[in-house]
């Protein structure tokens, strides 16, 4: 019999184990390269902050600022990320060229990428992007190294 419940509860941790999702946590490469955003737990949720920029100085020698004027550096541009489904998280994104906020999902797939769905009402109204883990190192300002 104590064969028997050991073999039942090997079952379930190791079920349970299997299921289990990735986290969004981390430092991800956004779509186009330009930008690294770190994901981290904010409270109860996940919120994402802006780490490393292609491009932490501008020609002229500013610093890039979103559209309050507040620098991209350190801005977080990810709120209130809750795990809504198995390995689905729902938050809300702002864009920081013009202050639109979105609803959006965020899933890690088994390629360890994230895929990011930013949308109006329904996921269905929505585009994706998929940001790829940030390998590299973050210099002072924002640059990327």
């Amino acid at each position: 019999m104590r064969i028997i419940l050991q073999a039942i509860v090997f079952t379930i941790i190791t079920t349970a184990f299997a299921r289990a999702q990735p986290s969004p946590a981390g430092q991800w490469l956004t779509e186009d390269g330009g930008g690294v955003i770190e994901v981290a737990a904010c409270g109860n949720a996940l919120c994402g902050r802006i780490v490393g920029m292609a491009e932490p100085v501008l020609p002229d020698g500013r610093t890039p600022v979103d559209y309050a004027g507040q620098p991209k550096c350190g801005l977080t541009i990810l709120r209130d990320a809750v795990e809504s489904d198995p390995g689905v998280w729902t938050g809300r994104i702002t864009n920081p060229e013009d202050g639109s906020v979105w609803h959006c999902t965020l899933s890690v797939d088994e390629e360890g990428r994230l895929h990011l769905r930013g949308y109006v009402l329904v996921p269905l109204l929505g585009r994706t992007q998929i940001w790829r883990p940030y390998t590299g190192s973050i210099g002072p300002g924002c640059r990327m190294g």
